[in-house]
């Protein structure tokens, strides 16, 4: 096949003017070589096609590809995470991981938190800070975490953002306002073991690939594994391969998670040990890094003994199995 690659590239944002935190969440260009060498060792023929600004010009000018390995995270916006898959369906290309319903859903960890709470999984009690009027009508039992409703890689959350005191809110949750310009998710604290929960496939096909926890060591931010520590991760960050009824617990609601979100061919569900010992949801990122020695997703199938190059072909079959059954469905007819 030939795979088009869909990203957006950190260096090329940086050179703009934008800081290291704005940029987080993009990719760094070994992210995107591993990525493309991976695919060419498995027989398919590969494009560079970039962010969504360029994939909008090359779709203009008649460009077209068989499937399109998509990890564009997008700069602007709640539907940023959206856009590139939303291009692909209005022109009817295929691509790997979720659709834009679900990428739109789950970067907003508020709404995905309700409708996780409706499949029935726990989920931390929370409330939407929306403006610092809001604050004071938090009325949660502290502890409370706070962070931005709508980032990823740890942004917006410190050693700060576990607050004890209607003082503490009030500070952090007028800081995380004005600096990311977005609402606040506040919600009740959970104290204890944290994991991520590895997952591949969709819908009925979808299994967990393994459960990793998240230790924090000395001199990490207390209580958070925050942008800090995730981008600092081999100084402050030990993971472990969990086993054992918890491991199993956090596999079983992760999974529930993901399928009833309606995830798609490979990602990540955050997970944590509540009070009384229950796992709880946190969130789920779809779009999961793929840097082969910095990324959570990676880290974890190596722990498990999955290989880069098998986690990338599992990810392109996974989403070739849904062509296949969308074409079938429809009678052979071209998606």
């Amino acid at each position: 096949m030939r795979i088009g690659i869909t990203y957006d590239l950190r260096q090329e944002y940086l050179a703009q003017g934008y800081s290291e935190e704005e940029t987080a969440e993009f990719d760094q260009p070994e992210t995107i070589q591993a990525i493309e060498e991976t695919l060419q060792e498995l027989g398919h023929a590969t494009d560079r096609i970039g962010n969504a600004q360029s994939l909008m010009s090359r779709l203009l000018a008649g460009e077209r590809w068989d499937m399109v390995f998509n990890i564009a995270e997008g700069l602007r916006g709640l539907g940023r995470e959206a856009l590139v898959p939303a291009l692909l369906d209005a022109y009817g290309i295929p691509y790997t991981f979720s659709d834009p319903l679900v990428l739109a859903l789950t970067l907003h960890k508020a709404m995905a938190k309700r409708v996780v709470r409706d499949l029935g999984v726990p989920t931390p009690d929370f409330c939407l800070v929306e403006k610092p009027q809001d604050i004071e009508a938090v009325g949660l039992p502290y502890p409370l975490f706070l962070k931005p409703v709508a980032e990823g890689t740890g942004k917006g959350i410190t050693g700060s953002s576990c607050v004890e005191s209607p003082r503490e809110l009030q500070q952090v949750a007028a800081i995380l306002l004005a600096k990311y310009q977005q609402p606040v998710l506040v919600e009740t604290f959970l104290p204890g073991r944290e994991f991520t929960v590895g997952i591949l496939g969709t819908g009925d096909d979808a299994r967990v690939l393994g459960v990793m926890e998240v230790v924090l060591l000395e001199g990490a931010e207390a209580q958070a594994y925050s942008y800090k520590n995730k981008e600092q991760c081999e100084r402050f960050v030990e993971y472990r391969l969990a086993k054992g009824p918890e491991a199993r617990e956090a596999g079983e609601l992760a999974l529930r998670a993901w399928t009833g979100i309606g995830c798609r061919d490979a990602g990540r569900v955050d997970v944590r040990q509540g009070p009384d010992g229950r796992i709880q949801f946190l969130e789920v990122n779809p779009l999961a890094g793929l840097h082969p020695l910095h990324s959570d997703l990676p880290i974890l199938c190596s722990m498990s003994g999955i290989r880069y190059r098998d986690l990338i072909m599992a990810i392109v079959q996974s989403a070739l199995l849904r062509v296949e059954a969308l074409q079938h469905a429809s009678g052979g007819r071209a998606r």
